[in-house]
């Protein structure tokens, strides 16, 4: 069922008898970190969430499958970013009236957490938690594969990856080494140098002379520059979060690092990198799936801002999320009774399966059959302490 299916049904459901007063509420619950070193990601994400609820809201709510409307109410969880705490907030999550969870953060809360849903619909053999999980953060590969009860709205970090140093090769023809910066202890950052930024690099041509690792929580960074200043590489490619992006640097600044082409992870690409260190990450390059550059970006972007946020390419997924499941909600015939809530929550499961495509803030997303998506993508720069598009690799 394509998207267009989902939005004809929303129509006709909104047309199909009269509207009661918003005495009912279907509740969508978040999860995330919301402290910690990471924290600012699930701050983003559940202030995203209100904004996008609030709009719906303003707009009369969702229509109910007996044609009543009924508010949107979200809650926030915070799992700190620790596997254990994910798991046992899901838990508490699937014991309430919420029919839906949009999260987590972190990877490696994500890959753990898929693992106690089931992981085949209708296996009777399969005593897994069954409760749809829709997430905006996580955004390691492949992870919706471990359960058919998860759907993600994380872009393809091997695509963009791939189109970008394609990009680089073409337009810094000059560029043929790199060197690779990674925090070890982050399932994403990991992933994503090992996995996906440093394989791409190589299928460009690109020769890696040498690697750095360090900690989430690390503060001191003068080895691991030291070593990318001996190598004297043409690129370098940091797979970090805005905290250690800017830690290191800052080093490479100290030691006069100065590669021809400076590469950035994906979550780094936000306000905290810019208020941490805008001089130092000036220049710096990366692939991101939002950007405020049509007016329904803007438009989001100050309503996240009104409820204490920001919008990047993480928050804007949750906000997009909530949109997308307000059409399921409304395709789907939700009932939002507590004795169909069960059946709600699977009509939801089924609703999100069958999409093959939705809209997003920078364009039509994707949804693949494994639960992944595919998004449009932009390369933004930092240029005078902002982000600005570098170039769009889908004009």
């Amino acid at each position: 069922m394509k998207f267009s299916t989902l939005m004809t049904a929303s129509l006709l459901a909104l047309a199909a008898g009269p509207a009661v007063a918003q005495d009912k509420t279907i509740n969508i619950a978040g999860f995330g970190a919301s402290s910690g070193v990471v924290g600012i990601f699930g701050q983003n994400s559940g202030a995203a969430m209100a904004a996008a609820v609030e709009k719906i809201n303003a707009e009369g709510g969702v229509t109910l499958a007996d044609g009543s409307q009924a508010s949107l109410v979200t809650t926030y969880y915070d799992d700190r970013c620790n596997a254990e705490e994910g798991i046992s907030v899901l838990r508490r999550i699937a014991s309430t009236d919420a029919l839906v969870a949009v999260g987590p953060t972190c990877s490696n809360v994500a890959e753990p957490l898929f693992g106690i849903l089931q992981a085949k619909v209708d296996d009777a053999g399969d005593t897994g938690l069954q409760f749809p999980v829709f997430t905006d953060v996580a955004i390691k590969g492949g992870l919706a594969g471990i359960s058919e009860w998860v759907f993600r709205n994380t872009p393809s970090e091997s695509t963009m990856y791939d189109s970008l140093f394609a990009w680089i090769r073409e337009t810094h023809p000059d560029a043929k080494t790199i060197y690779g910066g990674v925090e070890e202890d982050f399932a994403h950052s990991r992933f994503t140098w090992y996995e996906v930024m440093r394989k791409a690099a190589e299928n460009h041509g690109f020769e890696v002379v040498g690697e750095a690792q360090w900690l989430l929580n690390d503060t001191n960074f003068s080895n691991q520059a030291r070593g990318m200043r001996r190598a004297e590489p043409d690129v370098v490619a940091i797979s970090a979060h805005p905290f250690t992006t800017c830690g290191m640097l800052r080093e490479m600044a100290r030691q006069r690092v100065e590669p021809k082409v400076l590469v950035g992870l994906t979550s780094s690409s936000s306000l905290e990198t810019l208020t941490g260190c805008a001089n130092e990450a000036e220049g710096i390059i990366i692939p991101t799936s939002f950007a405020p550059v049509n007016e329904g970006a803007q438009s989001a972007a100050a309503a996240v801002v009104a409820n204490g946020g920001q919008l990047d390419l993480h928050s804007a997924a949750a906000w997009e999320n909530i949109m997308i499941l307000k059409d399921v909600i409304e395709a789907a015939g939700i009932e939002g009774t507590d004795a169909s809530r069960e059946e709600d929550r699977r009509k939801i499961r089924d609703g999100l399966a069958a999409l093959t495509e939705a809209p997003g803030l920078l364009g039509m997303n994707k949804r693949m059959p494994d639960g992944e998506a595919v998004k449009p993508y932009v390369f933004v720069d930092a240029e005078n302490g902002k982000w600005e598009v570098l170039h769009n690799p889908g004009s």
